[in-house]
């Protein structure tokens, strides 16, 4: 704050400067007016000839000045002189001024400034002849020297207590700063000496009240932060934990291998081995998936306005060959007209593929998978139905946790498809439903599962958030 405080100083300066002129000049104008009014009464017309009744005493008097020198002038209604210093500038010829109120302005006299202070003087017995206004012009000049001395002194009576009194100021306003921003540097050193790993609110009982807000804000994204860390913590340790399996399974059937000399013997534990490596790679991807899916929000991935039932169908399309190996009935049902809807196309198909991917692992061979894409209202309905034992209404909000297997499932799995389809659905603001079947007929033992997932409308404009 010191350079604004020594940026006004001297403007301060400049003000007070103006304001002393004009109160200097309020007195002398004063005494000015005086002398035109004394002038004025002594002026007089007689047979149409204008003269002054003015003493030579009175006029010494006007004239008296220690400082200043005064002047005075008398002129007719031609401008013609009558009495007093003939080299007296004349006003401008202003119809306007001729009022009978004295005016007053700034001139020179012999190249010196001087102030004036003129009036005209009617001349009420022959106030008018013919055309012309008939009336006495009559002024008083004097120099600035009384002036220019007043506004001097008021000048130093109001600077010279400001230079005692600025420092006095500088130096509060730097005890004040100083003093109110050492809780900042206290505030500042406590979080340097933390610990990388300390995420613990900061205690907002020790700062000022005015950044009392901001150490909330504060607070509230080292919570969320601390949350992020532990979820990845955890992710990574369920990730390890399930990778041991696979792992664990294709070194011992690759040590089985070697130590086999029967071909058939080796035949089979080759196979069990690229059945563990097929498994581990799924995982692997499904980890990364999930992974994908989590980061998409920061990623920078675009949304777009596309159609739900191309991107249905060409998922649908990428199944056909597994739907045959498993001897199950994939089919597709879509409406005539489009479905509109904002997503990532990407992130899209990854959560349709875990879907249908989850729907043939649990339909038994010869059941049916169904796809279907429909609208109502202007909602965005995807369902993928199956013929498979169904999920229980209790297990139901479970299935979508990571690495959960419902118990006495045998089918090979991870646990992490329908984690990762959760995730995409909450990104695109979608809502999840688990329903049994209607079209499995009831049968005992499967009574089939459906998967609805709900689409807001598409963003209309640019300026919509999507």
């Amino acid at each position: 704050m010191l350079a604004p405080l020594l940026l006004l100083w001297p403007m301060s300066i400049a003000i007070t400067y103006l304001v002393a002129k004009s109160i200097a000049n309020q007195p002398f104008d004063h005494a000015l007016e005086d002398s035109i009014t004394v002038l004025a009464q002594q002026v007089r017309e007689v047979d149409g000839k204008v003269f002054s009744r003015l003493p030579g005493s009175a006029r010494d008097i006007l004239r008296a000045d220690d400082v200043d020198q005064v002047f005075i002038q008398i002129s007719g209604p031609r401008r013609e002189h009558i009495d007093g210093d003939r080299d007296l500038p004349l006003p401008p010829d202003d119809e306007r001024l001729r009022n009978g109120r004295v005016h007053f302005r700034n001139d020179l006299m012999h190249g010196t400034p001087v102030r004036i202070a003129f009036s005209y003087v009617n001349l009420r017995p022959l106030a008018r002849r013919g055309d012309e206004p008939w009336a006495a012009l009559v002024q008083v000049a004097e120099t600035l020297d009384k002036r220019a001395q007043l506004a001097n002194e008021i000048i130093k009576g109001v600077i010279l207590p400001q230079f005692i009194i600025l420092p006095i100021v500088l130096a509060l306003v730097w005890f004040a700063l100083a003093r109110g921003l050492s809780p900042l540097a206290q505030l500042q050193e406590r979080i340097r000496a933390r610990r990388p790993d300390d995420l613990s609110p900061i205690d907002s009982r020790q700062v000022p009240e005015e950044i009392s807000p901001l150490v909330g804000s504060l607070n509230d994204m080292l919570e969320r932060l601390s949350q992020t860390i532990d979820m990845q913590k955890r992710f990574i340790a369920d990730a390890a934990h399930q990778m041991k399996t696979p792992l664990a399974g294709m070194r011992m059937q690759s040590e089985l291998a070697l130590r086999q000399r029967d071909p058939d013997e080796i035949r089979r534990s080759l196979e069990q081995l690229a059945k563990s490596s097929e498994a581990a790679t799924r995982l692997v991807n499904q980890l990364l998936a999930l992974a994908r899916a989590e980061n998409q929000p920061n990623a920078g991935l675009a949304y777009e306005v596309l159609d739900l039932c191309d991107s249905a169908r060409d998922t649908v399309q990428d199944w056909v060959q597994a739907s045959f190996a498993h001897r199950i009935d994939l089919g597709f049902e879509q409406p005539e007209a489009p479905v509109p809807i904002a997503a990532n196309a990407m992130m899209l198909r990854e959560m349709l593929s875990n879907l249908i991917d989850n729907a043939l692992r649990y339909t038994p061979a010869g059941g049916s998978v169904t796809v279907r894409v429909r609208r109502e209202l202007d909602l965005a309905i995807l369902e993928v139905e199956d013929s498979g034992p169904g999920i229980a209404p209790a297990e139901r909000a479970h299935v979508f946790e990571r690495f959960y297997r419902i118990l006495g499932n045998s089918a090979p799995g991870s646990g992490l498809g329908l984690a990762i389809v959760r995730e995409i659905a909450q990104q695109h603001g979608a809502e999840i439903d688990i329903v049994n079947n209607p079209r499995s007929g009831q049968k005992k033992g499967s009574p089939g599962c459906l998967f609805r997932l709900t689409f807001p409308p598409p963003c209309v404009t640019d300026e919509d958030n999507c």
